[in-house]
């Protein structure tokens, strides 16, 4: 589990040096650009698949997500789709699913964790009736 600093760091907007620009081949720019891990989900929807096939095997967009944005996970998450060899259309979704759904889950609030590594939750208890011991209370309380 990835702790806030870390989140911060993937989800930070950069600058356009560092931002991620989609060609289709090498001098062919789509005139599409990325600055962040949002705008790059958006943009998977957008540029030319061509662009899509183009960086994904030559491995841009894996070495963007693991050097830029410092994302470890979504960087092997990517190679796994490359070593898939999807291409086209089941690209683009394939690839839209794994990035939205990972910004996604570091958007969402991460829960506390204690030092055994179980996150804390509230302690409840839903109580549907009363017990023998209850009632006995109960009654010699009034008595």
């Amino acid at each position: 589990m990835l702790n806030e600093p870390k989140i911060s760091t993937i989800l930070r907007e950069l600058s356009r040096e560092k931002a991620f620009y989609f060609f289709t081949s090498i001098g062919n720019y789509t005139g599409h650009r990325s600055a962040s891990l949002e705008e790059f989900a958006k943009e998977i929807l957008e540029v030319n698949v061509k662009s899509l096939e183009f960086h994904l095997y030559r491995g841009d967009f894996e070495k963007w997500i693991a050097q830029t944005l410092e994302d470890s996970v979504l960087a092997r998450k990517i190679r796994e789709l490359r070593d898939a060899k999807s291409i086209g259309m089941d690209l683009r979704d394939r690839l839209y699913l794994i990035v939205s759904k990972h910004f996604e889950n570091l958007r969402r609030p991460q829960p506390a964790l204690t030092p055994t590594g179980f996150s804390k939750q509230k302690a409840t208890s839903v109580t549907f009736g009363r017990t023998l011991s209850q009632e006995n209370r109960k009654t010699r309380t009034q008595e």
